[in-house]
């Protein structure tokens, strides 16, 4: 398959699933089910989901010296992820999330960024800068300090590689990084922090698409059960957007939820691993949608996720 490189900078966690019967309340106790523990974080799952669907993936992170790092990198390394710029810190530990997943298959999570703090804005940006030549695709996500992600996006532009900010969690960053996301991809809730109001559902989400899309290059909202709005603006060098220009991505019905964990981010991974074999927005926002709905099936994130038999894939898909 001839794709281009997809290099991830972000966030590197163990995660800490904890199966309640449903998340607490303030001043609530709550016995829980099962603890399982297993690699995570936003940076680290998009890697492995662009990588388990045939990508060329370098992850470009932080862990600390220690097991839960060495699990990290090893589950990176297994799926065919380049770890050759994660840093091993001494002395901080490797960033971790406390997950509640209650009996719906939904979750609450809490990060401890740990190692990740010690990831620069200097160092990512010159590794990009090394990497990510003309045509690579790019990803950002919010769990990396604010000034990372403004950084590594202009070097990212000033190459020529292609762009996807992934604001989850929610970060406000400056015009000119959201004016090269291409696309900058966001759920409901952060779509809404983004515009001081609320946004909820397919009409809300397409209203919402107009807004946004003044601001990045082109717009990803997903919608979780509901799949997820997409448009793209139209571009100086003669590209246009497509003949409806909010279309809606539909999920596929399913009934068998175990957990949400990660969906968002088997949602991203897939889209990057599309945009690396075609510029086709729609169909990358097809897969990443697939991707998502194939991932609430399993327990946690990157042990949920799709390869690409599973998918329907073939050489050049």
């Amino acid at each position: 398959m001839n794709s281009k490189r997809i290099v991830v900078v972000g966030s590197a966690n163990q995660d800490y699933l904890v199966r309640v019967s449903h998340r607490p309340g303030g001043g609530e106790t709550t016995i829980a089910r099962r603890l399982v523990k297993q690699p995570g974080g936003k940076g680290a799952n998009q890697a492995v989901a662009a990588a388990r669907l045939g990508g060329a993936v370098h992850f470009v992170g932080a862990v600390g010296r220690d097991d839960d790092g060495a699990s990290i990198l090893r589950s990176l390394q297994k799926d065919g992820a380049s770890v050759d710029d994660v840093r091993i810190v001494d002395g901080v530990p490797t960033g971790l999330a406390l997950i509640l997943v209650d009996d719906a298959g939904e979750n609450s999570i809490t990060v401890v960024s740990g190692a990740n703090e010690t990831v620069t804005a200097d160092r990512a940006a010159v590794v990009v800068r090394r990497l990510a030549s003309s045509g690579a695709i790019v990803v950002l996500q919010g769990e990396l300090p604010v000034d990372v992600l403004e950084e590594t996006a202009r070097a990212a532009s000033a190459v020529g590689a292609r762009v996807i900010l992934n604001l989850a969690p929610y970060r406000e960053v400056a015009a000119d990084v959201l004016a090269v996301a291409d696309p900058v991809v966001l759920n409901e809730t952060e779509t809404s922090q983004l515009l001081g109001e609320r946004v909820s559902g397919v009409d809300a989400a397409r209203g919402a698409l107009e807004k946004v899309q003044s601001n990045a290059r082109s717009v990803v909202i997903t919608l979780g059960a509901q799949g997820a709005v997409w448009t793209v603006s139209d571009r100086p060098e003669g590209g246009v957007g497509p003949d409806d220009p909010k279309p809606h991505v539909a999920a596929a019905e399913t009934t068998d939820v175990v957990d949400t964990t990660g969906a968002g981010d088997a949602f991203v991974g897939a889209l990057a691993f599309a945009l690396s074999v075609s510029d086709d927005l729609g169909r990358a926002v097809e897969l990443g949608t697939r991707a998502g709905t194939f991932a609430i099936r399993g327990v946690g994130a990157q042990s949920s996720y799709a390869r690409a038999a599973d998918l329907g894939l073939t050489a050049g898909s």
